[in-house]
This record gives C-alpha cells, sequence and structure tokens, in this order.
C-alpha cells in the first residue's frame, strides 16, 4: 500500500471517530457530522498538514464555545447549548478549504509539498489559501467566544463608539488578542506536522517557520474584516423585548448599526474568502 492509500484509509477512520465523537457531545448536530465527517477525510487524505490545520480550528472553537455558556445566553440570539453547528456552518468554515485542498492534492499526485513558489507558484498559492483560510475562521470564532466575554465595553469598528455586547462589528482588545492567537495556533499547527510528515529542501526548510507570523497576521486581519462586513452589511438592533442584541428587524427592535444584507453564515464566508486569496498572495511573495 502506499502512503496516500495509507494517508486515506486514516483519514476515514479518523474522522469517522471524530465526527461521532462530536455529535455525541453536541459539537455538531447530525448535519453538521455527516458534512464534516466528508471535509474531515478530504482534508486528512489530502495532507495530514491540511487536517492539522482543521483539526486545531475545530477542537479549540469547540471548547471555547462552551466558556461562558450562562453569559453567552443572555447576549447571544442565537445561542445553542454546547455551540451545536449544523452542515451549513461546517461547510461555511471549511468548504472552500477541501476545494483548495482537493485541487493541490491533484497537483502533487497526493504527495506533500512544501512553501516553495519557485517550483510550484500554483501549489504555493492554494496551500497558503488554506492557511489564511483556517486562520480567518479560528481567528473570528476566538474573537467572537472570547471577546463577548471582556468586561470592556465594544466599540463599533467604523466609528470606534461604545455600543452593546453582541452588536455586529463591535470590538474589544481582548477579541482582537484572541484572533491573533488563534491564528498563532493555526500556524503551529501547520508547521509541527509539517516537521514531522514533510521533507522539504534545506534551503526552504526553514522558511516554513514564517507560517506561524503570517497566520498570527491572518487570524486578526481575517477578524477585523469580518468586524467591518459585520459593521455595515449586517443588521444589528436591540430589542426592548427580549433585552439582548439582534439581527433581525421587528416593531420592538431599535437599529443600532450596519444593512440587512448579510446573515452571519454570509458574512463569514466573505471574509474568509478574502483572507484565503490575500494569505494566499501573500504566500507567493515571499516563499
Amino acid at each position: 500500500m502506499d502512503s496516500f492509500s495509507f494517508r486515506c484509509l486514516v483519514a476515514v477512520a479518523l474522522s469517522l471517530v471524530i465526527a461521532a465523537r462530536a455529535h455525541k457531545r453536541r459539537s455538531l448536530d447530525r448535519s453538521g457530522a455527516i458534512a464534516g465527517f466528508f471535509v474531515m477525510s478530504i482534508h486528512l487524505a489530502a495532507s495530514y498538514r491540511y487536517g492539522a490545520m482543521l483539526l486545531a480550528f475545530f477542537f479549540s472553537s469547540s471548547k471555547l464555545t462552551k466558556v461562558g455558556q450562562e453569559k453567552k445566553q443572555s447576549l447571544d440570539e442565537d445561542f445553542k447549548e454546547g455551540g451545536q453547528r449544523n452542515w451549513i456552518q461546517v461547510l461555511s468554515n471549511s468548504g472552500l478549504a477541501a476545494i483548495l485542498a482537493i485541487v493541490a492534492a491533484a497537483l502533487t499526485s497526493g504527495e506533500d509539498k512544501c512553501l516553495d513558489a519557485n517550483k510550484s507558484n500554483v501549489v504555493t498559492g492554494l496551500v497558503g489559501g488554506i492557511i489564511g483560510h483556517y486562520a480567518c475562521c479560528n481567528g473570528d470564532t476566538w474573537s467572537s467566544e472570547l471577546g463577548i466575554l471582556s468586561n470592556a465595553q465594544p466599540r463599533l469598528i467604523t466609528n470606534f463608539k461604545p455600543v452593546k455586547k453582541g452588536t455586529n462589528g463591535g470590538v474589544t482588545l481582548q477579541g482582537l488578542g484572541a484572533a491573533t492567537a488563534a491564528g498563532f495556533v493555526i500556524g503551529i499547527a501547520y508547521v509541527m506536522v509539517g516537521l514531522l510528515t514533510t521533507k522539504c529542501d534545506a534551503d526552504v526548510a526553514w522558511k516554513q517557520l514564517l507560517v506561524v507570523p503570517l497566520a498570527s497576521a491572518a487570524g486578526l486581519c481575517g477578524s477585523l474584516i469580518d468586524s467591518l462586513l459585520g459593521a455595515t452589511l449586517q443588521f444589528s438592533g436591540y430589542c426592548s423585548l427580549r433585552k439582548k442584541v439582534v439581527s433581525r428587524r421587528s416593531p420592538t427592535v431599535t437599529k443600532i448599526s450596519g444593512m440587512d444584507i448579510l446573515d452571519n453564515n454570509a458574512v463569514n464566508v466573505v471574509s474568509v474568502l478574502l483572507m484565503t486569496v490575500l494569505t494566499s498572495v501573500v504566500c507567493l511573495l515571499i516563499f
């Protein structure tokens, strides 16, 4: 059995266990578990590094979702116990990366390749895009889950005026710091697994370490883009009946900010797409 076939077997077995465990612990609902199984299988089969980034995002975000649940329930209109994610949320956070992983694996015949634009601009761009994708997803999740627990009052990113917690586009220093740390975790996952599974030429091996600061910056930048989109294209209002910030208009809701153009999933998809492209371009310039 060749290495790619073995990796496929490992991918299916590990993904099945993780998806079942996530469903049992209510991190994913049934549709999310099914989608998660296929997405994880694709990532791990394409490259252990891609799988490591996906799992670093999934496990860390699932853990943080459960931190301070009582407080989040009083502030978040879409709060679900355990943070259950459905298939739409799974695909909005990993669908694009899965496509990039398939293309990259097809171009390399399933062989893991280091970031090296001198050998392959296309593969380097694709891998860079996957890094940016998960740095952005993790940055947005960490900043949302930890930022809402900050004692500081958030400020709207467009004009820096104080807003209520839960307002789309509201930022805190704690949230921005969390986004940077989240990107750092993605970079570490990529580099550490790469050291164990991927052979690089000596002249480019040290460059792979640049993924850590790159992913950290992508986590912060992705969170800022997400906040900017949320503040301008996603509606936020205060409901006098429910006593919390909501994203839907009604007679009892007073507008805080934003237009009713994108919902939360759409904001995530757009910000991830932008960061995927941006990080891909940066990787072509520095590797």
